[in-house]
Formats: C-alpha cells, sequence, structure tokens
C-alpha cells in the first residue's frame, strides 16, 4: 500500500530559499546619506534598494513635483466640469423651447449664449496655460 505523505498546514515552501544574511553598519553621515539615496530611488524596501545596488542594477531617481500634479488634477477636474455645462447646454435649450414663448425663449437663448462664449475663451485660456506649464516643466 501507498503512503500518503501527510503534510502540516502552513505555506507552500519556496524553491529559491533566501537564507543568506549580509549585515552593514553605517555612521549617522552615512545613514542620512543612504536614507536620502533609498527615498529617491522609488523602491519599495530597504533590502531591494541594497541588493539593486550591490548587483550594478542602474539607479533611478523618481521625481515628483507636487505643484504640477495638483495642476493636472484640478485642470482635469475643471474639464470634467466643463463637458457636464455642455450636456446642461443643450436640455436647456430643450426646456427653453417648450416653456416659453418663442421670442422670449430667444432672448434667454441670446444671454446663454453670450455667457457660452466667455466660459468657452476661459477654456481655451486654460489649455493655454496648461501648455505653458507643461513646457516648462519638460525643460526642467
Amino acid at each position: 500500500m501507498e503512503e500518503k505523505k501527510r503534510r502540516k498546514g502552513g505555506r507552500i515552501p519556496k524553491d529559491n530559499k533566501r537564507t543568506h544574511c549580509v549585515m552593514v553598519r553605517f555612521d549617522d553621515v552615512e545613514w542620512a546619506r543612504f536614507l536620502t539615496l533609498y527615498e529617491q530611488s522609488g523602491v519599495y524596501a530597504k533590502a531591494v534598494f541594497v541588493k539593486s545596488r550591490v548587483f550594478g542594477e542602474p539607479f533611478r531617481v523618481i521625481k515628483t513635483d507636487k505643484t504640477m500634479v495638483d495642476f493636472y488634477e484640478k485642470l482635469s477636474s475643471f474639464h470634467a466640469q466643463f463637458r457636464g455645462v455642455a450636456v446642461n447646454y443643450n436640455q436647456v435649450v430643450k426646456e427653453l423651447r417648450s416653456h416659453f414663448s418663442e421670442k422670449k425663449a430667444m432672448a434667454l437663448l441670446y444671454r446663454l449664449e453670450v455667457l457660452t462664449r466667455e466660459m468657452m475663451q476661459q477654456g481655451q485660456q486654460i489649455v493655454t496655460m496648461a501648455r505653458e506649464a507643461r513646457e516648462r516643466w519638460l525643460q526642467r
């Protein structure tokens, strides 16, 4: 009879265990420099950072400009609102035609058209500002 191998519960054993440990000691100045390089690398763990440096993998510094990120988030939000206004614009025109006389509806539509032109000019200014900001950012 063939006996079944009984396993205890737990994790499945790894094929390539990491069993060797290396310890490094830094003084305060070296530790501060190490932490600076580690934070600039954007790597999730110090051990991964050290291994990549020891084995000569390229060292990349990832810098994000917080002000540019905020600017693009606000610009995206504004653009979404701008699209929402376009949808509401069509609904307003339909309602004006159905609830008001033609003369009154035309007067209200004229006012709406003037305000829409102003909003389009502001939208164009925002797009221009975004392009200028992108060009400045790319120059860095």
